[in-house]
């Protein structure tokens, strides 16, 4: 049997097995043409930060959305010579919170491009070395070695 029930803000329902195989009767809410929010981007046009604006892809409202509302609201109203230099200390703490929740928050792993790189360019051959230099190859390289030709 399936019942609903007001907690707060929050409708619950239950419903039963035969209730999810009928096909669902559920109409949609229009989206309301006098929403503030709607279609305001980032800023509203008073100057506030539009916290449900989906540019921000959800920070706000995240486990660590009061410390993101804090950093990003000190470093939009900020009128220091050096935007955000007084932020520091709020983006400090939403960095430790985000680093509590790693499997919401990933970290960009940096190290990937710099491992890709060559550390010393001067190991290059050039364009004018006949031969290329050996100390460049790699280890399993098909390339000949002295005394062997290639076939």
């Amino acid at each position: 049997m399936s019942y609903c029930r007001q907690e707060g803000k929050d409708r619950i329902i239950f419903v039963t097995k035969e209730d999810h195989e009928a096909p669902s009767n559920a109409e949609l809410i229009a989206d309301d043409p006098n929403d503030p929010y709607e279609e305001q981007g980032l800023i509203l046009p008073n100057g506030d930060i539009n916290w449900n604006c989906p540019c921000l892809g959800g920070m706000a409202s995240g486990p660590c959305g009061s410390q993101f509302k804090e950093a990003f609201s000190c470093f939009h109203y900020s009128k220091e010579e050096v935007k955000g230099s007084e932020c520091i200390d709020h983006f400090r703490n939403m960095q430790e919170c985000m680093q509590r929740y790693p499997e919401l928050y990933p970290q960009e792993e940096d190290n990937e491009t710099a491992d890709s790189a060559p550390s010393d360019a001067s190991a290059l051959p050039s364009d004018s070395d006949s031969a290329p230099d050996k100390s460049v190859l790699p280890s399993d390289s098909a390339a000949p070695t002295d005394g062997q030709t290639a076939s």
